[in-house]
């Protein structure tokens, strides 16, 4: 009868390994940041563009501000009349409003470029910062 005794199930064993989750595949293209810090021809080609672009919105801004400043001389073209206080307007209540908005515009262009870019180059599955 001692040998009919139950005895106990064999124990066991678990087999675990890394989480599915944590496990880390490598990305199925080189990063752009690893191509901009072993300057290959692409990684150069991602700095040319985004050099391209800040000089394209920096000339545009460059452009906007010399023709906007640069029909302000025409204003004393006017009759003396009217010139002093057509100049005085133009120059102390139209200029600075006009520069700020130029200026308001290139900085968020320029803004816009980097994120275009911080996008391009980050890898999508690194966490921000």
């Amino acid at each position: 009868m001692a040998e009919q005794q139950q005895q106990p199930p064999p124990r066991r064993e678990v087999v675990t390994g890394v989480p599915r989750a944590a496990r880390r595949r490598p990305p199925a293209y080189a990063p752009a940041r690893s191509e901009i810090s072993e300057q290959t021809t692409l990684g150069a080609t991602y700095v040319r563009a985004l050099m391209r672009s800040q000089l394209r919105a920096a000339l545009g801004a460059m452009a906007a501000l010399l023709l906007v400043l640069g029909l302000l001389p025409l204003a004393f073209l006017l009759p003396r009349a009217t010139a002093g206080t057509v100049v005085w307007i133009a120059l102390g209540v139209v200029a600075y409003p006009v520069m700020w908005l130029i200026a308001r515009w290139y900085v968020a262009r320029a803004e816009r470029n980097e994120a275009d870019f911080t996008g391009l180059v980050t890898d999508p599955s690194e966490p921000t910062a």
